[in-house]
């Protein structure tokens, strides 16, 4: 297969999945052996894609011109190649838990969830090699709605709410915002294609130049920057699989993988150490860091306090391309990946307590590692990646926006980063430490001794994920690799 061949391939396999999961709704086995078969067909295709790039192949698919000077194109380059490799890999991760997690909760609309999740990672996907800011639009707002769905799957009032409010955002964000700054930015520069050093510079003054940044930072409200936050705690009153895409597979990592194509594409980082809008938005985004870390602080349920640690973490991303050098870049990039095998290994410990035990409160888990000790035990090792010590990954994205902030002379922003870590030690630990060390109530079904983990497929993708924490860390440099090769002039 050529390599543009390629490229076209992974943009279909998942809305082709998409097509036949509903053929076999009467046969669960077959519905789900066809999502798992996508999941693994799009990977490999992906990973084909990698190993062409880093052959110095160019893959570009022919583009449909829709407008003038604006076409319906793809093309592959090293930043949406990591995403692309993030998203796809764990889709399957996601598939296997997926399983045991719907058939053990006894889910409803099992096969409605199968072909929306696929078409969810399609539309990252798209994302991912989109060539100009209009197909990445168009596949921004798919993810959206076919996300919506899921976020809503139980029906019930508070769901139902919390899809409202998850539209609001989201949908009101990329019209409000969003929209207006594409439009801006052809109208300026003549062209929507991502371009290696930007394509904005001397188009127009500093002032308008910063009204724009603006209206991009907070129009991607997939990326949460606060006040632009909301949606991404209320719902989680999805299942905890649908939880695990939005914080880890697509939602929010399309938000900051959005946020760090237009930095890097469209404004470029030279015109970026112009603006001092961007040190605005620079400590916006610090801001966020901290102040979403301290709500994750006072959280009891465990969900939320996950979804409030996602918002600090995708705002490190942000500061990364704020910061508008290339260790910044670096480290922004690497966390999209750290950050995803972290969380969603969190995600999956939450999910797999709560079908084994009944416990969504933290203060619910005293004793309950001793009977679940893979799930904690991973969960400490989720934990351990986010807040960024060795030997797992994390510590490498961490470290490089260290030395991003370092390069810039932003001391007060090594300060933030460093000291976010200690409040994610401060609200992560302690939930490996109560399940572990607490004293369980007596009469509780976890202080009577014997195991109660999770159905099997949810602890093969828990142990899979936090293998991966490990690995990242000792294998970064393919990562470390495609990050340093983002063009940045």
């Amino acid at each position: 297969m050529t390599p543009d061949a390629l490229l076209i391939a992974a943009l279909a396999i998942p809305f082709i999945g998409a097509v036949l999961i509903p053929l076999f709704s009467n046969h669960p086995n077959v519905r789900e052996a066809v999502t798992l078969v996508t999941a693994a067909l799009l990977f490999v295709t992906v990973a084909a894609i990698a190993g062409s790039l880093s052959e110095g192949v160019e893959l570009q698919a022919v583009g449909i011109d829709v407008f003038a000077g604006i076409a319906f194109a793809f093309r592959v380059e090293p930043l949406g190649m990591l995403f692309a490799l993030v998203a796809s890999s764990l889709w399957i991760v996601n598939s296997i838990y997926s399983i045991g997690y719907m058939r053990a909760s006894d889910e409803p609309r099992q096969t409605s969830y199968y072909v929306c999740f696929a078409i969810a990672v399609g539309s990252a996907i798209g994302i991912a090699f989109a060539q100009n800011l209009f197909t990445l639009f168009l596949f921004y707002e798919a993810l959206t709605i076919s996300t919506y769905p899921l976020v809503t799957h139980k029906r019930d009032a508070e769901a139902m709410r919390s899809g409202r409010l998850y539209l609001l955002l989201l949908l009101g964000t990329s019209m409000a915002l969003l929209l207006p700054a594409i439009f801006a930015t052809f109208a300026l520069a003549g062209t929507l294609d991502f371009k290696a050093g930007g394509i904005l510079t001397g188009t127009a003054s500093g002032a308008t130049l910063a009204l724009l940044l603006f209206l991009y930072v907070f129009g991607i409200g997939k990326a949460a920057v606060m006040p632009v936050h909301s949606w991404l705690p209320a719902a989680m009153v999805a299942p905890t699989p649908v939880s695990a895409l939005l914080h880890a597979v697509a939602v929010v990592k399309a938000g900051v993988f959005t946020i760090l194509k237009v930095m890097v594409y469209v404004f470029g980082i030279d015109l970026l150490q112009e603006l001092s809008a961007a040190d605005i938005l620079l400590y916006v985004a610090a801001f966020t860091v901290l102040l979403a870390s301290l709500i994750a602080m006072t959280q009891n349920n465990l969900k939320r306090r996950l979804a409030y640690s996602t918002v600090s973490q995708l705002s490190y991303i942000v500061v990364g391309a704020l910061l508008a050098t290339q260790l910044g870049v670096i480290g922004g990039a690497m966390q999209i990946a750290m950050h995803a095998f972290g969380k969603i290994t969190l995600f999956f410990c939450a999910g797999a307590i709560y079908v084994a035990a009944h416990k969504v409160e933290v203060s619910e888990l005293d004793g309950l590692g001793r009977v679940m000790p893979v799930t904690f035990g991973a969960f400490l090792i989720g934990a351990l990646s986010i807040i960024g010590l060795p030997p797992f990954g994390g510590l490498w994205s961490k470290w490089f926006l260290l030395l991003g902030a370092l390069e810039a002379k932003h001391i007060a922003i090594l300060v933030v980063l460093v000291f976010s870590s200690l409040l994610n030690i401060a609200y992560l630990l302690p939930i490996p430490f109560r399940g572990f060390f607490g004293r369980a109530p007596d009469g509780s079904p976890h202080s009577t001794g014997g195991f109660q983990e999770a159905p099997l497929p949810c602890l093969i993708a828990l142990s899979v994920t936090a293998l991966g924490c490990v690995l990242l860390f000792f294998f970064a440099e393919p990562l470390h690799a495609l990050a340093a090769a983002i063009p940045l002039r």
